[in-house]
Protein backbone atom coordinates (compact mmCIF):
# COMPACT_ATOMS: atom_id res chain seq x y z
CA UNK A 1 0.00 0.00 0.00
CA UNK A 2 1.38 3.43 -0.93
CA UNK A 3 1.84 6.00 1.82
CA UNK A 4 1.46 9.75 2.21
CA UNK A 5 2.95 11.81 5.03
CA UNK A 6 1.02 14.65 6.62
CA UNK A 7 3.44 16.67 8.76
CA UNK A 8 1.88 19.26 11.05
CA UNK A 9 4.10 22.35 11.17
CA UNK A 10 1.71 25.27 11.64
CA UNK A 11 2.24 26.12 15.30
CA UNK A 12 3.67 29.51 16.22
CA UNK A 13 5.52 28.17 19.24
CA UNK A 14 4.86 31.15 21.51
CA UNK A 15 7.00 29.72 24.29
CA UNK A 16 10.04 29.77 21.99
CA UNK A 17 9.88 33.60 22.13
CA UNK A 18 11.20 33.78 18.57
CA UNK A 19 10.46 35.30 15.18
CA UNK A 20 11.52 31.98 13.66
CA UNK A 21 8.79 29.33 13.26
CA UNK A 22 9.18 26.77 16.02
CA UNK A 23 9.63 23.85 13.61
CA UNK A 24 12.64 25.55 11.97
CA UNK A 25 14.66 25.72 15.17
CA UNK A 26 17.57 23.30 14.76
CA UNK A 27 18.59 20.16 16.58
CA UNK A 28 22.11 19.08 15.63
CA UNK A 29 22.09 21.96 13.12
CA UNK A 30 19.08 20.59 11.22
CA UNK A 31 15.56 22.08 11.57
CA UNK A 32 13.12 19.95 13.54
CA UNK A 33 10.87 19.83 10.48
CA UNK A 34 13.66 18.25 8.44
CA UNK A 35 14.23 15.63 11.15
CA UNK A 36 10.56 14.66 10.81
CA UNK A 37 10.78 14.59 7.01
CA UNK A 38 13.87 12.38 7.07
CA UNK A 39 12.24 9.95 9.49
CA UNK A 40 9.14 9.79 7.32
CA UNK A 41 11.25 9.24 4.22
CA UNK A 42 11.95 5.71 5.51
CA UNK A 43 8.42 4.85 4.34
CA UNK A 44 9.25 5.97 0.78
CA UNK A 45 6.09 8.11 0.74
CA UNK A 46 4.35 8.82 -2.54
CA UNK A 47 3.32 12.22 -1.20
CA UNK A 48 4.60 14.47 1.57
CA UNK A 49 2.28 17.25 2.67
CA UNK A 50 3.52 19.82 5.19
CA UNK A 51 0.83 21.90 6.89
CA UNK A 52 2.28 25.36 7.54
CA UNK A 53 0.90 28.35 9.38
CA UNK A 54 3.11 30.81 11.23
CA UNK A 55 6.10 31.73 9.04
CA UNK A 56 4.68 29.75 6.12
CA UNK A 57 7.14 31.16 3.57
CA UNK A 58 10.14 30.10 5.65
CA UNK A 59 8.58 26.69 6.31
CA UNK A 60 7.93 26.26 2.58
CA UNK A 61 11.55 27.14 1.74
CA UNK A 62 12.93 24.67 4.30
CA UNK A 63 10.54 21.96 3.10
CA UNK A 64 11.50 22.30 -0.52
CA UNK A 65 15.21 22.54 0.27
CA UNK A 66 14.88 19.05 1.75
CA UNK A 67 12.37 17.65 -0.77
CA UNK A 68 11.38 19.73 -3.78
CA UNK A 69 8.49 17.34 -4.52
CA UNK A 70 6.82 17.98 -1.15
CA UNK A 71 3.60 19.99 -1.01
CA UNK A 72 3.10 22.80 1.50
CA UNK A 73 -0.47 23.76 2.41
CA UNK A 74 -1.55 26.65 4.61
CA UNK A 75 -3.58 26.50 7.79
CA UNK A 76 -4.59 30.16 7.99
CA UNK A 77 -6.29 29.78 11.39
CA UNK A 78 -5.00 27.36 14.00
CA UNK A 79 -8.27 25.64 14.94
CA UNK A 80 -6.90 22.38 16.27
CA UNK A 81 -5.06 19.29 15.08
CA UNK A 82 -7.98 17.77 13.17
CA UNK A 83 -8.44 21.08 11.35
CA UNK A 84 -4.71 21.09 10.54
CA UNK A 85 -4.80 17.58 9.04
CA UNK A 86 -7.91 18.54 7.07
CA UNK A 87 -5.86 21.17 5.20
CA UNK A 88 -4.17 18.27 3.37
CA UNK A 89 -7.49 16.98 2.04
CA UNK A 90 -7.26 18.66 -1.37
CA UNK A 91 -3.57 17.78 -1.84
CA UNK A 92 -4.40 14.09 -1.27
CA UNK A 93 -7.72 14.02 -3.10
CA UNK A 94 -8.12 10.65 -4.82
CA UNK A 95 -5.04 9.18 -3.13
CA UNK A 96 -5.84 5.50 -2.47
CA UNK A 97 -3.15 4.73 0.09
CA UNK A 98 -2.48 5.32 3.78
CA UNK A 99 -1.88 8.67 5.45
CA UNK A 100 0.57 8.87 8.34
CA UNK A 101 0.30 11.97 10.50
CA UNK A 102 3.52 13.29 12.07
CA UNK A 103 4.37 16.35 14.14
CA UNK A 104 7.28 18.52 13.05
CA UNK A 105 8.16 19.35 16.65
CA UNK A 106 8.62 15.67 17.59
CA UNK A 107 12.07 15.09 16.08
CA UNK A 108 13.13 11.78 17.66
CA UNK A 109 10.60 9.40 16.15
CA UNK A 110 12.41 6.38 14.69
CA UNK A 111 11.79 4.93 11.20
CA UNK A 112 11.16 1.49 12.68
CA UNK A 113 8.26 2.87 14.71
CA UNK A 114 6.60 4.24 11.56
CA UNK A 115 7.14 0.93 9.82
CA UNK A 116 5.38 -0.89 12.68
CA UNK A 117 2.48 1.55 12.44
CA UNK A 118 2.12 0.88 8.72
CA UNK A 119 2.32 -2.88 9.29
CA UNK A 120 -0.45 -2.64 11.89
CA UNK A 121 -2.55 -0.68 9.40
CA UNK A 122 -2.80 -3.86 7.30
CA UNK A 123 -4.99 -5.35 10.07
CA UNK A 124 -6.64 -2.26 11.58
CA UNK A 125 -8.49 0.69 10.10
CA UNK A 126 -6.90 3.23 12.42
CA UNK A 127 -3.56 2.98 14.24
CA UNK A 128 -2.58 5.35 17.07
CA UNK A 129 0.98 5.67 18.37
CA UNK A 130 1.28 5.43 22.14
CA UNK A 131 4.04 5.27 24.73
CA UNK A 132 4.40 4.14 28.32
CA UNK A 133 5.18 7.29 30.29
CA UNK A 134 7.38 7.28 33.36
CA UNK A 135 5.26 10.19 34.58
CA UNK A 136 1.91 10.20 32.73
CA UNK A 137 1.11 13.62 34.19
CA UNK A 138 -1.56 15.26 32.04
CA UNK A 139 -1.18 13.11 28.90
CA UNK A 140 -4.27 11.58 27.32
CA UNK A 141 -4.62 7.91 28.33
CA UNK A 142 -5.06 5.08 25.82
CA UNK A 143 -7.67 2.65 27.14
CA UNK A 144 -7.00 -0.77 25.61
CA UNK A 145 -9.03 -3.96 25.54
CA UNK A 146 -6.53 -6.55 24.41
CA UNK A 147 -5.11 -5.23 21.12
CA UNK A 148 -8.12 -3.01 20.57
CA UNK A 149 -8.04 0.69 21.45
CA UNK A 150 -11.35 1.46 23.13
CA UNK A 151 -10.91 5.20 23.61
CA UNK A 152 -8.59 8.08 24.39
CA UNK A 153 -9.40 9.79 27.68
CA UNK A 154 -7.97 13.23 28.42
CA UNK A 155 -6.54 13.62 31.92
CA UNK A 156 -9.18 16.11 33.02
CA UNK A 157 -11.94 13.70 32.01
CA UNK A 158 -10.35 10.50 33.37
CA UNK A 159 -11.48 8.68 36.49
CA UNK A 160 -8.99 7.30 39.02
CA UNK A 161 -8.73 3.95 37.22
CA UNK A 162 -8.03 5.61 33.88
CA UNK A 163 -5.52 8.02 35.41
CA UNK A 164 -3.58 5.01 36.69
CA UNK A 165 -2.96 3.95 33.07
CA UNK A 166 0.59 4.76 31.91
CA UNK A 167 -0.03 4.07 28.20
CA UNK A 168 -0.36 7.57 26.73
CA UNK A 169 -1.27 9.21 23.45
CA UNK A 170 1.49 10.67 21.24
CA UNK A 171 -0.91 12.24 18.75
CA UNK A 172 0.52 10.37 15.76
CA UNK A 173 -1.67 8.06 13.69
CA UNK A 174 -1.95 6.01 10.50
CA UNK A 175 -5.15 5.50 8.54
CA UNK A 176 -6.35 5.04 4.98
CA UNK A 177 -6.37 8.58 3.62
CA UNK A 178 -9.99 8.75 2.48
CA UNK A 179 -11.14 7.13 5.73
CA UNK A 180 -9.16 9.64 7.77
CA UNK A 181 -10.69 12.64 6.00
CA UNK A 182 -14.20 11.19 6.35
CA UNK A 183 -13.61 10.75 10.08
CA UNK A 184 -12.32 14.30 10.39
CA UNK A 185 -15.44 15.59 8.67
CA UNK A 186 -17.43 14.43 11.73
CA UNK A 187 -15.13 16.01 14.33
CA UNK A 188 -16.80 18.84 16.20
CA UNK A 189 -15.45 21.70 18.30
CA UNK A 190 -17.84 21.62 21.26
CA UNK A 191 -15.09 22.04 23.83
CA UNK A 192 -13.66 24.81 25.97
CA UNK A 193 -11.06 25.79 23.38
CA UNK A 194 -13.45 25.62 20.42
CA UNK A 195 -10.92 23.51 18.53
CA UNK A 196 -11.18 20.39 16.36
CA UNK A 197 -9.13 17.65 18.04
CA UNK A 198 -7.62 14.83 16.02
CA UNK A 199 -8.00 12.46 18.98
CA UNK A 200 -11.78 12.56 18.45
CA UNK A 201 -11.43 10.36 15.36
CA UNK A 202 -10.95 7.31 17.62
CA UNK A 203 -14.43 7.58 19.11
CA UNK A 204 -15.94 8.30 15.69
CA UNK A 205 -14.17 5.29 14.19
CA UNK A 206 -15.36 3.02 17.00
CA UNK A 207 -18.95 4.16 16.48
CA UNK A 208 -18.63 3.22 12.82
CA UNK A 209 -17.48 -0.24 13.80
CA UNK A 210 -13.95 0.31 12.49
CA UNK A 211 -11.02 -1.58 14.02
CA UNK A 212 -8.70 0.64 16.06
CA UNK A 213 -5.43 -0.26 17.77
CA UNK A 214 -2.36 1.41 19.29
CA UNK A 215 1.30 0.70 18.61
CA UNK A 216 3.82 1.41 21.37
CA UNK A 217 7.17 3.18 21.11
CA UNK A 218 9.79 4.30 23.60
CA UNK A 219 8.83 7.48 25.43
CA UNK A 220 12.02 9.19 24.25
CA UNK A 221 10.76 9.07 20.65
CA UNK A 222 7.78 11.24 21.56
CA UNK A 223 9.84 14.05 23.11
CA UNK A 224 8.24 17.29 21.96
CA UNK A 225 9.89 20.70 21.77
CA UNK A 226 7.91 23.72 22.95
CA UNK A 227 10.50 26.04 24.51
CA UNK A 228 14.17 26.96 24.32
CA UNK A 229 14.78 24.73 27.31
CA UNK A 230 13.10 21.85 25.49
CA UNK A 231 15.23 22.59 22.43
CA UNK A 232 18.44 22.49 24.46
CA UNK A 233 17.35 19.26 26.13
CA UNK A 234 16.46 17.69 22.77
CA UNK A 235 19.81 18.67 21.31
CA UNK A 236 21.58 17.17 24.32
CA UNK A 237 19.65 13.92 23.83
CA UNK A 238 20.68 13.83 20.18
CA UNK A 239 24.34 14.50 21.00
CA UNK A 240 24.45 11.79 23.66
CA UNK A 241 22.97 9.22 21.27
CA UNK A 242 25.19 10.24 18.36
CA UNK A 243 28.37 10.12 20.44
CA UNK A 244 27.44 6.69 21.79
CA UNK A 245 26.89 5.42 18.24
CA UNK A 246 30.33 6.69 17.17
CA UNK A 247 31.99 5.00 20.13
CA UNK A 248 30.25 1.75 19.24
CA UNK A 249 31.49 2.13 15.65
CA UNK A 250 35.11 2.31 16.80
CA UNK A 251 35.69 6.07 16.85
CA UNK A 252 37.82 7.45 19.68
CA UNK A 253 36.31 10.50 21.38
CA UNK A 254 38.86 11.69 23.92
CA UNK A 255 36.28 13.85 25.74
CA UNK A 256 32.91 12.82 24.29
CA UNK A 257 30.87 15.44 26.12
CA UNK A 258 32.84 18.24 24.41
CA UNK A 259 32.35 17.06 20.81
CA UNK A 260 29.40 18.59 18.95
CA UNK A 261 27.96 16.63 16.02
CA UNK A 262 25.59 17.50 13.19
CA UNK A 263 22.73 15.22 12.23
CA UNK A 264 24.58 13.97 9.14
CA UNK A 265 28.14 13.69 10.51
CA UNK A 266 29.91 10.55 9.26
CA UNK A 267 33.14 9.40 10.93
CA UNK A 268 35.05 6.21 10.16
CA UNK A 269 36.44 3.83 12.75
CA UNK A 270 39.88 4.33 14.30
CA UNK A 271 39.54 8.07 13.82
CA UNK A 272 40.55 10.07 16.89
CA UNK A 273 38.54 13.15 17.84
CA UNK A 274 40.22 15.34 20.43
CA UNK A 275 38.28 17.62 22.82
CA UNK A 276 36.15 20.60 21.78
CA UNK A 277 35.64 19.79 18.11
CA UNK A 278 32.53 21.06 16.31
CA UNK A 279 31.08 19.30 13.26
CA UNK A 280 28.73 21.36 11.11
CA UNK A 281 26.49 19.90 8.41
CA UNK A 282 27.91 17.83 5.58
CA UNK A 283 31.11 16.40 7.11
CA UNK A 284 32.58 13.01 6.27
CA UNK A 285 35.78 11.85 7.98
CA UNK A 286 37.30 8.60 6.76
CA UNK A 287 38.88 5.93 8.95
CA UNK A 288 42.17 6.57 10.70
CA UNK A 289 42.11 10.36 10.62
CA UNK A 290 42.83 12.63 13.58
CA UNK A 291 40.84 15.77 14.32
CA UNK A 292 42.69 17.71 16.94
CA UNK A 293 41.30 19.99 19.62
CA UNK A 294 39.24 23.13 19.00
CA UNK A 295 38.74 22.53 15.29
CA UNK A 296 35.57 23.39 13.35
CA UNK A 297 34.53 21.37 10.26
CA UNK A 298 31.62 22.01 7.91
CA UNK A 299 30.74 20.77 4.43
CA UNK A 300 34.05 18.96 3.98
CA UNK A 301 35.59 15.55 3.32
CA UNK A 302 38.65 14.33 5.23
CA UNK A 303 40.43 11.28 3.84
CA UNK A 304 42.15 8.44 5.64
CA UNK A 305 45.26 9.24 7.66
CA UNK A 306 44.83 13.02 7.59
CA UNK A 307 45.49 15.20 10.62
CA UNK A 308 43.46 18.37 11.14
CA UNK A 309 44.18 20.99 13.79
CA UNK A 310 44.41 21.98 16.52
CA UNK A 311 42.47 25.20 15.99
CA UNK A 312 41.77 24.52 12.31
CA UNK A 313 38.71 25.47 10.31
CA UNK A 314 37.52 23.48 7.31
CA UNK A 315 34.77 25.28 5.42
CA UNK A 316 32.35 24.00 2.75
CA UNK A 317 33.93 22.56 -0.38
CA UNK A 318 37.12 21.39 1.35
CA UNK A 319 38.48 18.06 0.11
CA UNK A 320 41.48 16.58 1.91
CA UNK A 321 43.22 13.65 0.24
CA UNK A 322 44.94 10.92 2.22
CA UNK A 323 47.66 11.78 4.74
CA UNK A 324 47.29 15.55 4.49
CA UNK A 325 48.26 17.84 7.36
CA UNK A 326 46.17 20.89 8.24
CA UNK A 327 47.58 22.60 11.30
CA UNK A 328 47.29 25.44 13.78
CA UNK A 329 44.99 28.32 12.86
CA UNK A 330 44.64 27.22 9.24
CA UNK A 331 41.45 27.89 7.29
CA UNK A 332 40.56 25.96 4.13
CA UNK A 333 37.56 26.83 1.94
CA UNK A 334 36.40 25.35 -1.37
CA UNK A 335 39.79 23.79 -1.97
CA UNK A 336 41.31 20.41 -2.75
CA UNK A 337 44.45 19.49 -0.83
CA UNK A 338 46.41 16.69 -2.50
CA UNK A 339 47.79 13.53 -0.93
CA UNK A 340 50.55 14.17 1.59
CA UNK A 341 50.34 17.96 1.26
CA UNK A 342 50.87 20.15 4.32
CA UNK A 343 49.32 23.45 5.37
CA UNK A 344 50.59 23.58 8.90
CA UNK A 345 50.55 27.13 10.24
CA UNK A 346 48.50 30.32 10.16
CA UNK A 347 47.36 30.15 6.54
CA UNK A 348 44.23 30.68 4.44
CA UNK A 349 43.71 28.52 1.35
CA UNK A 350 40.47 29.36 -0.45
CA UNK A 351 39.17 28.57 -3.95
CA UNK A 352 42.30 26.60 -4.70
CA UNK A 353 43.80 23.24 -5.55
CA UNK A 354 47.04 22.09 -3.96
CA UNK A 355 48.99 19.19 -5.47
CA UNK A 356 50.42 16.13 -3.75
CA UNK A 357 53.35 16.53 -1.33
CA UNK A 358 53.24 20.33 -1.58
CA UNK A 359 54.25 22.33 1.51
CA UNK A 360 52.48 25.60 2.27
CA UNK A 361 54.55 27.85 4.52
CA UNK A 362 53.24 29.77 7.52
CA UNK A 363 51.23 32.89 6.83
CA UNK A 364 50.41 32.01 3.21
CA UNK A 365 47.19 33.47 1.81
CA UNK A 366 45.37 32.83 -1.44
CA UNK A 367 43.97 36.25 -2.32
CA UNK A 368 40.86 34.88 -4.00
CA UNK A 369 38.42 37.81 -3.89
CA UNK A 370 38.74 41.03 -5.88
CA UNK A 371 35.79 42.72 -4.22
CA UNK A 372 33.33 41.48 -6.85
CA UNK A 373 34.28 37.96 -7.94
CA UNK A 374 36.15 34.94 -6.61
CA UNK A 375 39.21 33.63 -8.47
CA UNK A 376 41.06 30.33 -8.27
CA UNK A 377 44.64 29.46 -7.36
CA UNK A 378 46.20 26.28 -8.76
CA UNK A 379 49.32 24.90 -7.08
CA UNK A 380 51.01 21.83 -8.54
CA UNK A 381 52.68 18.84 -6.87
CA UNK A 382 55.87 19.06 -4.79
CA UNK A 383 55.68 22.84 -4.62
CA UNK A 384 57.31 24.72 -1.74
CA UNK A 385 55.51 27.91 -0.78
CA UNK A 386 57.67 30.12 1.42
CA UNK A 387 56.26 31.73 4.54
CA UNK A 388 54.15 34.87 4.16
CA UNK A 389 53.52 34.34 0.45
CA UNK A 390 50.52 36.14 -1.05
CA UNK A 391 49.05 34.28 -4.04
CA UNK A 392 46.94 36.78 -5.98
CA UNK A 393 44.38 34.74 -7.92
CA UNK A 394 43.89 33.78 -10.64
CA UNK A 395 47.37 32.30 -10.66
CA UNK A 396 49.00 28.92 -11.34
CA UNK A 397 52.22 27.47 -9.92
CA UNK A 398 53.66 24.48 -11.77
CA UNK A 399 55.00 21.26 -10.28
CA UNK A 400 58.19 21.62 -8.30
CA UNK A 401 58.03 25.41 -8.14
CA UNK A 402 59.07 27.49 -5.14
CA UNK A 403 58.26 30.93 -3.78
CA UNK A 404 60.62 32.94 -1.65
CA UNK A 405 59.50 34.11 1.77
CA UNK A 406 57.42 37.28 1.61
CA UNK A 407 56.70 36.98 -2.10
CA UNK A 408 53.57 38.44 -3.69
CA UNK A 409 52.76 36.20 -6.67
CA UNK A 410 50.72 38.01 -9.34
CA UNK A 411 51.59 35.93 -12.40
CA UNK A 412 51.97 32.24 -13.19
CA UNK A 413 55.12 30.41 -12.08
CA UNK A 414 56.39 27.70 -14.41
CA UNK A 415 57.41 24.25 -13.12
CA UNK A 416 60.66 24.10 -11.12
CA UNK A 417 60.98 27.91 -11.10
CA UNK A 418 61.66 30.12 -8.06
CA UNK A 419 59.42 33.17 -7.72
CA UNK A 420 60.77 36.20 -5.83
CA UNK A 421 58.68 39.36 -5.63
CA UNK A 422 59.60 41.67 -2.77
CA UNK A 423 61.30 45.03 -2.25
CA UNK A 424 65.08 45.16 -1.86
CA UNK A 425 66.06 45.53 1.82
CA UNK A 426 67.98 48.68 2.77
CA UNK A 427 69.76 49.10 6.16
CA UNK A 428 70.49 52.64 7.48
CA UNK A 429 73.22 52.57 10.17
CA UNK A 430 72.35 54.43 13.38
CA UNK A 431 68.93 55.48 12.13
CA UNK A 432 66.99 53.45 14.70
CA UNK A 433 68.73 55.22 17.60
CA UNK A 434 68.04 58.67 16.09
CA UNK A 435 64.39 57.80 15.43
CA UNK A 436 63.81 56.60 19.00
CA UNK A 437 65.41 59.81 20.36
CA UNK A 438 63.06 61.92 18.22
CA UNK A 439 59.99 59.97 19.35
CA UNK A 440 60.91 60.12 23.04
CA UNK A 441 61.50 63.89 22.83
CA UNK A 442 58.11 64.37 21.16
CA UNK A 443 56.42 62.29 23.89
CA UNK A 444 58.13 64.34 26.62
CA UNK A 445 56.88 67.64 25.09
CA UNK A 446 53.28 66.39 24.99
CA UNK A 447 53.44 65.23 28.60
CA UNK A 448 54.83 68.65 29.66
CA UNK A 449 52.10 70.50 27.78
CA UNK A 450 49.44 68.33 29.43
Amino acid sequence: MSTALIILAAGKGTRMNSDIPKVLHPIAQVPMLVHAMRTGAALAPEHTVVVAGHGADAVRAATQDEDETATVVLQEEQLGTAHAVDQARQALEGFPGDAVVLYADTPFLQPGTLERMVEARAKYDLVILGFHAADPARYGRLVMQGDSLEKIVEFKDANDTERAISFCNSGLLACKADTLFSLIAEVGNANAAGEYYLTDVVEIARKRGLKVTAVSCDESETLGVNSRADLAAADAVFQTRARAELLDLGVTLMAPETVYLAADTVIGRDTVIEPNVVFGPGVTVESGATIRAFSHLEGCHVSQGSVVGPYARLRPGTELAENTRIGNFVEIKNAEIGEGAKVNHLSYIGDASVGAETNIGAGTITCNYDGVMKHRTTIGANVFIGSNTMLVAPVTLGDGAMTATGTVVTQDVEPDALAIARAVQENKPGYARKLFQMLRAKKARKQKEA
